[in-house]
Order: C-alpha cells, then structure tokens, then sequence
C-alpha cells in the first residue's frame, strides 16, 4: 500500500501536536491592582412628612440612618486616600 504525500504530513502534524501536551505545572495566580477610589453613591435624605409624634420619631431614625451610611462611605474614602498617596 502507497502512502500519500498528504497523510504522511498529516500524520506528523498530529505527533507534533501530541508533544505539546505534556503536564506542566500550573500557572500563578494573576496580581490583582486596585486603582482608584472606591465606588461613592449619592447621599439621600428620605423625604418626610410626619403626622404623629411616632412618625417625627421614626423619621428622625431614618435620616440617622441615613447619615450614618453617608459618614460610612466618607470613612471609606478617606481611608482609601490615607493608605494609597
């Protein structure tokens, strides 16, 4: 049986291929950079219109919450600016 040209070449590009499929040990792990600030929403108030003396307390709750979460974010940032000049 005569081989062609065309699968002699064939079958050494498979072999090639196939050395190329040794075990090689894993890759590092890629360093993660983190560059600029970190991410700021808007702070919101809610609006209020209280009715009772319970709801001008709940409200007040609200808006403290509020703040904190706005403080918490300020906090955040300039922790950020602290660390990395």
């Amino acid at each position: 049986m005569k081989t062609t040209n065309y699968a002699t070449g064939l079958a050494s590009l498979c072999l090639t291929l196939l050395a190329g499929c040794a075990s090689a040990p894993p890759s590092p792990a890629p360093a993660l950079i983190v560059t600029g600030c970190p991410a700021v929403v808007p702070c919101h108030l809610p609006a209020t219109s209280p009715l009772k003396n319970g709801d001008l307390l709940t409200d007040e709750d609200r808006a403290e919450a509020a703040w904190a979460d706005c403080a918490a974010q300020v906090d955040i940032v300039y922790k950020h600016q602290q660390t990395n000049p």
